[in-house]
C-alpha cells in the first residue's frame, strides 16, 4: 500500500492563528475568567487559559478584538469538545477547543471579516481583574 507523506486536512474550515485576549463565564458559575484565544475558524475557537472545565460544558464567551484605539467584542456560546493540559514558560494551565453553540449574525460577520484579514500587528496587554500579576502580553493580526 502506498502512504502518502502529506497529511491531509480533513476540517471543513480552516483555523487561522489570532492570540488574542478572551472573557469567559462557565454556564452554572457567575465567576469571569480570563484567556487566551490561538487559533479560530468559522466554526470554534482554541483557546488557553488556567481555569480547569470538564469537557462538555458550556461557556459564554467575550473574544476582545483591538481596533485602533477601541475594542471590538464578538460574543457567543461554545460547548467544551476536547481538552489538554498546556504548558507556558514556568506555568500549567489547560488548552481547549471550542465548537460554537450560538453565535450572533453580527457577531458571526466579525469573526469572518477578522479570519479573513490580514493587516497590522498590534500588541494587546491582558491583566485578569481578580489577579493582576498573572498578565498575558500578544501579538495580534488584523
Amino acid at each position: 500500500m502506498n502512504k502518502s507523506s502529506k497529511l491531509t486536512e480533513k476540517r471543513k474550515y480552516s483555523r487561522v492563528l489570532i492570540n488574542t485576549p478572551l472573557n469567559f463565564v462557565v454556564t452554572e458559575e457567575s465567576k469571569q475568567n480570563p484567556g487566551l484565544v490561538i487559533n479560530a475558524s468559522e466554526t470554534g475557537l482554541l483557546i488557553q487559559t488556567f481555569k480547569d472545565i470538564p469537557i462538555g460544558k458550556r461557556v459564554i464567551i467575550e473574544v476582545l478584538f483591538p481596533k485602533g484605539v477601541t475594542t471590538a467584542k464578538l460574543n457567543a456560546i461554545a460547548e467544551i469538545v476536547w481538552k489538554d493540559i498546556s504548558l507556558w514558560d514556568d506555568w500549567e494551565g489547560y488548552q481547549y477547543g471550542l465548537k460554537f453553540i450560538q453565535i450572533s449574525d453580527e457577531d458571526y460577520d466579525k469573526l469572518r471579516q477578522i479570519l479573513s484579514s490580514q493587516s497590522n500587528l498590534e500588541e494587546v496587554i491582558f491583566a485578569d481583574e481578580f489577579h493582576h500579576k498573572e498578565r498575558l502580553v500578544v501579538r495580534t493580526k488584523f
